[in-house]
């Protein structure tokens, strides 16, 4: 009886609304008509004649290869440096925290296209070094990479667990290892690295899991369009504008459970490699 609250939420929200988008991927639906089923006439239409689902993809890959790794390297970075006891870690801990609570509002997305706009903040502070910078969110060459920066810039959450990390290596290891004349780079990739395997594991599947849904940056700065030439047209946006753009609800709803497909292939695949390279104590 006290599950059931839970239990209403899940079929009701989340189980139920799941595969009603099932059913209507297999139709045909504009939220006006009754569905029309179709079969797989979606699905066969994504795989062979939509351009924009392919330059979705490709976008999509791109920013999820790039942005995961430089985050949580740069997030492993200053993990480090909080780890090295420094007075005032708490607060410091709350101040880089605050980039992944705000990161992915739509205010800062507002910011960060003010910002690297052709007269903005980025290319005023180049213009001090006789740089002129281009404009770097209607430039197909460097829009995405903004997105990048944005999305490495919210570092705080990956951080905090990386921080935790490294909390529990015991240090006489470290202690053994000096004695022993090794080097601080040789100790990380002997010590540090090895026994955090399992923290970058789990860093690394939520964060791609979180790059792959992500929407809100690419919807602001591109303006909803995903432009400049589709160098923003995440796979959300696409999806976005295919159900509430041009009301092809069941045509989003393919989409959306090929997605589904793609993060979960995506967190097997590091699940099946995970035994190769993640040290347990065990």
């Amino acid at each position: 009886m006290f599950l059931l609250p839970w239990f209403i939420g899940f079929f009701g929200l989340t189980a139920g609304p799941a595969l009603v988008s099932l059913y209507l991927s297999f139709t045909n639906f504009d939220l006006l008509t009754e569905p029309r089923w179709i079969g797989t006439a979606n699905y066969v239409r994504i795989a062979t004649a939509d351009p924009r689902f392919v330059a979705s993809i490709q976008v999509t890959f791109f920013y999820v290869l790039l942005s995961v790794p430089l985050k949580l390297a740069f997030a492993l970075l200053v993990a480090m440096a909080l780890n090295r006891g420094m007075k005032g870690l708490p607060w410091y801990r709350a101040i880089f925290y605050l980039p992944s609570l705000l990161g992915t509002s739509v205010a800062i997305a507002v910011l960060w296209r003010q910002l690297f706009a052709g007269n903005g903040l980025v290319n005023s502070f180049l213009a001090n070094f006789g740089i002129q910078g281009p404009s770097w969110i209607s430039n197909p060459d460097y829009s995405l990479y903004t997105l990048v920066v944005l999305s490495v810039w919210q570092f705080g959450s990956p951080m905090i667990i990386f921080l935790a990390g490294l909390r529990q290596i015991p240090q006489d290891m470290y202690e053994a290892a000096s004695l022993d004349g090794a080097s601080k780079w040789r100790q990380f990739w002997k010590i540090t690295l090895p026994l955090l395997t399992p923290v970058v594991f789990f860093n690394a599947v939520v964060q791609t899991i979180e790059a792959f849904k992500a929407f809100t940056p690419a919807f602001i700065i591109s303006g909803g369009t995903g432009g400049p030439i589709n160098s923003t047209l995440f796979y959300t946006l696409y999806l976005y504008q295919e159900a509430f753009g041009f009301f092809r609800m069941g045509y989003a709803s393919a989409l959306a459970w090929i997605l589904l497909v793609i993060v979960a292939l995506f967190t097997a695949f590091s699940f099946l490699t995970a035994r190769y390279w993640v040290h347990y104590d065990d």
